[in-house]
């Protein structure tokens, strides 16, 4: 059975933990997309031309022990911006989607650009505040010295460079299930992402 979910939304809102959650729920694959990209950017960091990069980039460049850092996102969406970036990493994803047994992609485009026939496509957002509070305390739980208006700046610069990219802007799916997430638990959150999900597996 090939069953692909599409997963969307900007940084923090949860999308990730929302991903691995019902891949595990479902007995789904999980793709984080965002780590093709944040490789390449650790790739581009180390000296790398980013176009050269996409196109080499090997399954151990996701392990790398650095891609979860802030360098790394907005490396991540600085590659992001290149055509040429983007195409070489659409095969990949696209192949990923059709394996058998069902697959989860979250990204930022999945819905609208990846996977536009995904069986089911959830848009996951929360407040600006909502993300900031999420990502601050993320950091400082790894030692990062930073300030929450800090990580606010970081997160609305990345919004606006992801939003008004002309390749694959993040926005919803016409067809996408928004899901806010500013005022829910994890444990809710994931909930409520498995109840539209049956809903369509059970229609």
């Amino acid at each position: 059975m090939v069953f692909t979910l599409a997963i969307d939304g900007p940084a923090a809102a949860g999308k990730g933990t929302i991903s691995k959650a019902v891949a595990a729920h479902f007995g789904y694959a999980h793709l984080d997309t965002g780590l093709l990209y944040r490789a390449v950017g650790q790739r581009m960091l180390a000296g790398e031309e980013p176009i050269e990069a996409a196109r080499s980039l090997a399954a151990e460049d996701l392990e790398h022990p650095d891609l979860r850092t802030v360098e790394a996102a907005q490396a991540a969406s600085k590659v992001a911006v290149i055509p040429e970036v983007r195409a070489a990493l659409l095969d990949f994803q696209r192949t990923f989607a059709q394996r058998m047994g069902g697959a989860v992609l979250d990204g930022r485009d999945i819905g609208t650009v990846i996977c536009p026939n995904a069986d089911v496509k959830l848009y996951v957002t929360a407040s600006d505040e909502a993300r900031a509070g999420r990502r601050h305390k993320e950091l400082q739980e790894r030692g990062r010295d930073i300030s929450f208006e800090t990580v606010l700046a970081e997160l609305q610069e990345r919004d606006a460079r992801d939003s008004a990219r002309s390749e694959a802007p993040l926005k919803p799916a016409d067809d996408a299930v928004l899901l806010d997430t500013s005022d829910l638990s994890i444990d809710e959150a994931v909930a409520r992402a498995v109840a539209e999900i049956e809903k369509k597996t059970h229609a």
